[in-house]
């Protein structure tokens, strides 16, 4: 068996995770992020880069070098409704730097920070192990032990992190109580190829029972076919041409590349859920991001709360990890902090979900424009305020810690 130690050991490479062991690494704490796969290369990660992730990225001094990257730049995102296009949100206004969404896969978002974060000695990610258990000693948790194509691997530390994502092993070994809230929708994800007479990137397509999402990759669009609940088995069985009809339906311009889904095995179930835990910690142990509450795709805000997350608890945890004492009143500090912003966040998404979502699949004939649409379309400035819910959140986050290692 392989044996690490690290002051902080953190569970999953993803947004959360990745961002947290950057900026303690960079604070000069020891860290190791374990990561199951063996890349980054997840479908179901989201591409937004959020002006307030943006506005992290420029206090730390890597706005610039991100930005380079290649992206497209989204400043008001719409949608197709039935064939008529408006604007929902209007990012133009808001009070940070960026002011604008960064369209980027997430695999390079993830893949620029764990480079930035190697370059600081006391980081260290090891890809390819995969939590299996916790290791807990006198009603605390000291460590994990994961397996990795090698050996088995055991890690101690002072804190255990999990950010390994909605479908925690950290939080079910940990038997952290999870409330339920549900969530009416799951998405079909598949890929249509994407040419240069395309319209521009703009998100939503909406008609009479159904409802899509686009995102540019560059040559491919990213697809995202919203269903109801547990209806997947059914469509199936009325047969891939009809599936593709529905595509074709509401957005017209994919209808020739619809043939190039030839099997179902060419579209994956994405599984919504929307949850949160009762409580985020036990001693030695912290859940953030979607390990702390999964999130709904709707307003693709998932992403932005579990980076928000992580650079709320380097800002409370950073010196409590140096000197030693991570007690539980810090990590209930941690939890008291990002709590208000996740459950004002599942509202609005539950609310639309009844409101916009739901109303669109009680359809059959006739789709009348839902009330929310309605006064975005009526009262332009209203997209302000949708744009500050998703680009900024109720609570956004600044770096509060420092760069204490000069990086290699």
């Amino acid at each position: 068996m392989t044996k690490l130690e690290a002051t902080c050991c953190i569970a999953g490479g993803g947004p959360a995770g990745m961002m947290l062991g950057f900026l303690l690494a960079r604070a000069g704490v020891n860290v190791l992020v374990l990561e199951k796969h063996a890349d980054f290369l997840r479908d179901f990660r989201g591409d937004t880069i959020h002006p307030s992730t943006l506005e992290v990225m420029h206090e730390l001094g890597l706005l610039d070098e991100f930005l380079r990257k290649p992206h497209q730049k989204v400043e008001r995102i719409g949608a197709n409704f039935a064939g008529d296009f408006f604007y929902t949100a209007d990012f133009t206004h808001l009070p940070t730097r960026c002011k604008f969404i960064a369209f980027m896969p997430q695999w390079d978002f993830l893949d620029f920070l764990a480079k930035r974060a190697k370059r600081y000695p006391s980081f260290y990610l090891r890809m390819e192990a995969e939590i299996t258990s916790l290791i807990e000693e006198g009603g605390r948790i000291v460590g994990v032990r994961a397996k990795t194509p090698e050996s088995e691997l055991e890690a101690r530390a002072q804190l255990v992190v999990g950010a390994d994502g909605r479908s925690s092993t950290v939080r079910e070994c940990a038997r952290l109580e999870v409330m339920e809230f549900g969530a009416p929708i799951d998405v079909l994800w598949f890929r249509l190829s994407r040419a240069s007479g395309d319209p521009e990137q703009t998100l939503g397509y909406i008609g009479v029972g159904h409802f899509m999402v686009l995102l540019d990759r560059g040559d491919y669009w990213q697809c995202g076919f919203v269903i109801p609940k547990g209806k997947f088995d059914e469509i199936q069985q009325r047969e891939l041409p009809a599936f593709r009809g529905e595509i074709s339906k509401l957005a017209p311009f994919l209808r020739q590349r619809t043939n190039e889904l030839t099997t179902w095995d060419a579209i994956r179930l994405l599984t919504v859920k929307v949850d949160r835990l009762r409580h985020w910690y036990r001693p030695g142990l912290l859940c953030i991001g979607d390990s702390a509450h999964a999130m709904s795709p709707v307003g693709g805000v998932g992403i932005n709360l579990a980076i928000q997350d992580a650079v709320a608890t380097a800002n409370l945890l950073t010196s409590r990890l140096r000197s030693g004492s991570v007690e539980v009143a810090d990590l209930e500090a941690v939890q008291q902090r990002r709590e208000w912003p996740t459950r004002m966040t599942q509202r609005v998404q539950i609310f639309l979900h009844e409101h916009f979502v739901g109303r669109i699949f009680r359809a059959e004939a006739r789709l009348s424009l839902p009330w929310p649409m309605r006064l975005l379309k009526t009262f332009p400035a209203l997209r302000r305020i949708s744009a500050r819910m998703i680009g900024i959140g109720f609570r956004p986050e600044h770096v509060g810690t420092t760069e204490s290692q000069p990086a290699r």
